[in-house]
């Protein structure tokens, strides 16, 4: 199967140059040159990757994302200028899941996109297979299923993206055990971790808003600080 990626940039000598190294990694390519198009593919096809420039007419990257996140969970990359810093904040913030900054080399454009689509496919997509408790894990009332891919909260379901998803249940796993930030950058990412502070923040920051009901005072997922974060292991 051939997975796809929307490509959105308003620059159209990057779009087809990008459309060239993905296509000849074997990624089926769509291309929208502003946010109104993006949109209408995610409306109209699926896509298993987002790669979205943050400037662009008509309608912003940011917009886009914010439109993308009200049904969509697949990984989004978003495009910044070098250093636009506030940019990739926000972007992760509206639920990115990874930066690139212009120029970027084809070679990490190629390593993220593959990351990224590799644990959508894992950890987005619905598995036919019977859950068996080697797949289910539980601190207090919060519960994953990792074969079924669903998270509750006091038996409601939580909403998660892929990279979400992934850090929390590296965090279940392995309840009580503190991880560093680059730890997990790398064990999510599975790529080199470097200045990854704001972006597992961020990514932090969103898990407990959805799983916690009190994100400022968290229950489940806590910091220990100097050191990383972890989730409490609640009998």
């Amino acid at each position: 199967m051939k997975h796809t990626v929307l490509i959105c940039d308003d620059d159209v000598a990057i779009v087809d140059s990008v459309e060239i190294f993905l296509s000849n990694e074997g990624y089926h390519v769509l291309k929208a040159h502003n946010g109104k198009e993006a949109l209408q593919y995610i409306e109209s096809s699926e896509i298993h990757l987002l790669l979205l420039d943050i400037m662009m007419p008509e309608m912003d990257g940011f917009e886009v994302m914010r439109k993308a996140r009200l049904e969509y969970n697949f990984p989004i990359i978003m495009v910044t200028a070098k250093s636009e810093d506030l940019d990739k904040i926000m972007g992760l913030n509206l639920g990115a899941d990874d930066y690139l900054t212009k120029p970027y080399n084809p070679l990490e454009l190629i390593a993220r996109v593959r990351s990224q689509v590799r644990r959508y496919t894992k950890f987005g997509g619905q598995s036919q297979i019977i859950s068996s408790g080697e797949h289910t894990y539980k601190t207090g009332e919060l519960f994953m299923d990792s074969v079924k891919k669903e998270v509750t909260v006091d038996d409601e379901i939580v909403s998660l993206t892929a990279t979400e998803f992934g850090i929390l249940e590296l965090l279940l796993k392995n309840k009580g055990r503190v991880y560093a930030i680059n730890e997990i950058y790398e064990n999510v990412w599975k790529d080199h971790a470097i200045a990854a502070d704001n972006t597992i923040a961020v990514h932090i920051r969103r898990i407990r808003e959805k799983i916690e009901i009190d994100p400022k005072n968290p229950k489940y997922l806590k910091v220990v600080w100097g050191i990383g974060y972890k989730i409490e292991d609640i009998r």
